[in-house]
């Protein structure tokens, strides 16, 4: 067993075990799909270790102040925190700003200059496949970022999230050169009891990432301990610098390491049982999850007498549903309230037997990590005997819930039948039983995860009582039912359909996530490149931290193509977004020059649906299909159905009230401009009624004649290019649709929005955004006809 990165076909780690199992599930009916390391580290570390510096900063807030050592390594070695991804071909290794080739740089203050911006960047300067005018944005960020740093100007943890820098190795450095004895105790402290759960945990690819984060984090303090110890024992060490009972803490971490042989073995052993928690609604995956941490361990181990006992994670690791079942004591209460036989007397004999079992917990954890400590058979079948029993009355009472109560049923037999029925179908979980303690201290820490991408019709189990339960979308309840879960100065992170920054039935998750806590976006395409390998859908990570002052950042709609997947994370990009947004749409922002025209667009009076009423005056469109382009004309396309002409079930149709309007409207729909807004609003997928009528419409612009006129000509275009796609299917037999090669007419789409631009009012660097953006993928090989 290697725990190594692959190097042989027959070669497996414990990483691979897991792999396989969601690879090879059924991924469609489980709504499960694997998870690749850059995106669990990703969501891990931007949620673990915000949470543990603001838990540190509570307990030494005067190694936190803005001119402290701390901040002082972001200001002295700021090159060392941003991602080299972003510092390629900008800045080079000696820390020198690499000058751009003068053509180039001749159009960073002049747009008329900008003729060669879209060809690939030359080397040593551009990412693989990056164009100019990508190098040029991601260069001013990174100039950007490093002049923020070097001046002193990030002095809070979330602001590492928010320019995406390596918080992870800020961490690391930040605990080995600790000044002080009390900020690493304070972060010490912080790390042993620090808890991460997964509410879905799968095979555990999320705990996985956070015991990788945990165990340096762990080793790097008892690095630093172990020097501020020798510095005191140091010959010439200045007498009475330091009491020697200062440090009698950390010589006692020291000394319970040193019993135990192998170091990194009793590290991961520790953070495994005492910080990682997962729960599956899937036996098989809660099984391998703790088979591949038991593999992990075991691959610590190179010499016999090194073999500790594996640890017992029963207790972690549950199989449950996470969406059935009591979160508190408090829920149980309220659901029996005024139901006979039900008093408060029982209430409290239920927190007393919940107490009991978890300091039954408490013990078998510690047996477990105290150096000749041992778990007997015994002692763990007390603990499931007391939790079964606790279970087993919760159980009856949420049955009842639904329905399943003696009182409903003729006989007991019949009662027992649909009891057993509905347990095997819901498997409830009680999360303040099973995890007592935990939320009797306020809630987990830290829950981090990828839900179910499935809607409430596809389980055999139906969630009740949660605010999300109109979305119908499982994904959204598993947030809800985290966010309920977590404490107050917590912090989630999950990656989710892109749905949750576009749709309306969203909005609530989204005003859940933001409630008292900052939260970031970011979201991704799934053409050219994907996220999971396969699916194909947009995605979306959202990170909120609890505890701080409130704000709300987002991301473009990230595209990228496979073979640079390894630059997408270090690249990401957070722009400011409102919060208190009218919309149900958090906009998909990538940078500066997006925001003034978005507030130039959202001060606009009227919209499309001001021009919009039932007339004849039809402007036909496609609801589907259409990744780069979206066509929009003032015929009907050609279709046929095994020779019959007819019309294709995408097709539909919007009438504006004047005649006049109607190639306008068609010249507006077809801008460069509507792709912009379509984007940063909608779920990309459907195109729906309300992303067109939507959009604001200066009321000079569809009586502008040479809109109008621009509107024909793109028309005329749009014919004069288009083709007859050929298929033969299965279930309709041959059709023929026309299909347009809207690419070819950008030059007039181009024109189109130099008029557009006066109505707006843009300025030419927002008007030069505009004609180029997605340019890239929409005139490149991988654009497509509509």
């Amino acid at each position: 067993l290697d725990e190594r990165p692959l190097r042989a076909d027959n070669e497996i780690n414990p990483d691979v075990v897991g792999y396989i199992f969601e690879k090879y599930i059924n991924q469609k009916q489980m709504g499960a799909y694997y998870t690749k390391e850059d995106i669990t580290e990703y969501i891990s570390k931007n949620t673990i270790i915000p949470f543990l510096f603001d838990a540190a900063q509570k307990k030494c807030a005067i190694a936190f102040q803005p001119d402290s050592a701390l901040w002082r390594l972001l200001r002295d070695t700021p090159d060392r925190y941003i991602y080299p991804a972003v510092r390629h071909g900008v800045v080079d290794d000696h820390g020198n700003v690499i000058p751009l080739p003068k053509q180039i740089e001749a159009g960073v203050k002049d747009v008329a200059k900008r003729d060669g911006w879209n060809k690939t960047a030359d080397d040593p300067f551009g990412l693989p496949t990056e164009t100019w005018r990508e190098h040029i944005a991601r260069r001013q960020r990174c100039l950007d970022i490093r002049a923020k740093l070097s001046k002193g100007e990030v002095h809070q943890i979330n602001d590492l999230i928010t320019l995406n820098l390596d918080i992870w190795q800020f961490a690391r450095d930040a605990i080995v050169n600790a000044e002080g004895p009390e900020l690493l105790r304070a972060f010490w402290h912080a790390i042993e009891k620090v808890t991460v759960l997964d509410p879905t945990c799968g095979s555990g690819a999320f705990l996985f990432a956070a015991l990788r984060i945990l165990e340096t984090l762990y080793s790097d303090c008892l690095e630093r301990m172990e020097r501020f110890v020798e510095d005191l024992a140091a010959p010439g060490s200045t007498p009475g610098k330091h009491h020697p009972e200062q440090y009698s803490d950390f010589k006692k971490v020291l000394d319970q390491l040193a019993k135990h042989p192998n170091e990194r073995y009793f590290i991961l052993k520790s953070i495994i049982i005492n910080n990682l928690f997962g729960v599956d609604i899937m036996e098989e995956a809660v099984e391998i999850c703790k088979l591949r941490l038991f593999l992990k361990l075991v691959a610590q181990v190179e010499k016999v007498s090194q073999i500790e006992p594996l640890p017992d994670i029963d207790f972690n690791i549950r199989a449950g549903n996470t969406l059935v079942g009591y979160a508190t004591l408090d829920q149980v209460r309220k659901s029996q309230e005024g139901k006979l036989g039900f008093t408060d007397k029982l209430v409290k004999r239920i927190e007393e037997d919940a107490e009991m079992v978890e300091k039954a917990f408490r013990q078998f954890r510690a047996q477990q990590t105290t150096h000749g400590g041992k778990v007997t058979v015994k002692d763990k079948q007390e603990l499931r005997t007391r939790l079964a029993k606790l279970d087993a009355e919760l159980d009856r009472y949420l049955a009842g819930e639904y329905g399943i109560s003696r009182d409903n049923y003729r006989s007991q037999a019949a009662y027992d039948e649909a009891f057993t029925k509905w347990k095997t179908s819901h498997e409830p979980f009680h999360w303040f039983v099973e995890f007592y303690g935990i939320m009797k201290a306020g809630g987990f820490d830290i829950i981090i995860g990828n839900p179910p991408y499935l809607e409430a019709r596809q389980v055999n189990y139906s969630p009740r009582s949660f605010r999300t339960c109109d979305s119908a979308a499982i994904h959204a309840m598993c947030v809800e039912r985290s966010i309920s879960i977590l404490q107050p100065a917590g912090a989630t992170s999950m990656i989710v359909p892109l749905a949750l920054v576009s749709t309306q039935r969203m909005t609530v998750v989204q005003k859940l996530l933001e409630h008292d806590a900052s939260t970031w976006y970011a979201n991704f395409a799934w053409r050219p490149g994907k996220l999971f390998d396969t699916v194909n859908r947009a995605l979306t990570i959202f990170v909120a931290c609890r505890g701080s002052e409130a704000h709300s950042y987002s991301t473009n709609y990230q595209k990228w193509n496979s073979d640079t997947r390894s630059d997408l994370v270090p690249t990401i990009r957070y722009c400011s977004i409102p919060r208190d947004r009218d919309s149900f749409w958090a906009p998909k922002l990538g940078c500066d020059v997006e925001q003034l025209i978005l507030s130039k667009l959202l001060n606009v009076k009227k919209r499309m649906s001001d021009y919009v009423g039932r007339s004849a005056n039809h402007i036909y469109y496609r609801t589907t299909g259409g990744l780069y382009w979206k066509v929009f004309t003032d015929f009907a396309p050609e279709f046929k159905c095994n020779g019959k002409r007819g019309h294709s079930s995408r097709e539909t149709t919007i009438s504006v009230t004047q005649a006049r309007h109607v190639r306008p409207t068609i010249a507006l729909l077809s801008s460069n401009l509507f792709w912009w807004w379509y984007t940063i609003t909608s779920n990309l997928r459907d195109l729906n009624p309300s992303d067109i009528q939507g959009f604001p419409v200066p009321d000079t612009v569809l009586d502008d004649k040479q809109i109008g006129a621009l509107g024909a000509k793109y028309l005329r275009d749009l014919q004069a290019n288009s083709t007859m796609l050929v298929r033969q299917q299965k279930q309709t037999g041959k059709t023929e649709t026309q299909c347009f090669k809207i690419q070819l007419s950008k030059p007039i789409i181009d024109e189109i929005d130099h008029v557009l631009a006066k109505h707006y009012g843009f300025t030419d660097e927002e008007l030069d955004f505009l004609i180029n953006y997605d340019v890239k993928y929409r005139v490149g090989d991988d654009g497509d006809d509509e």
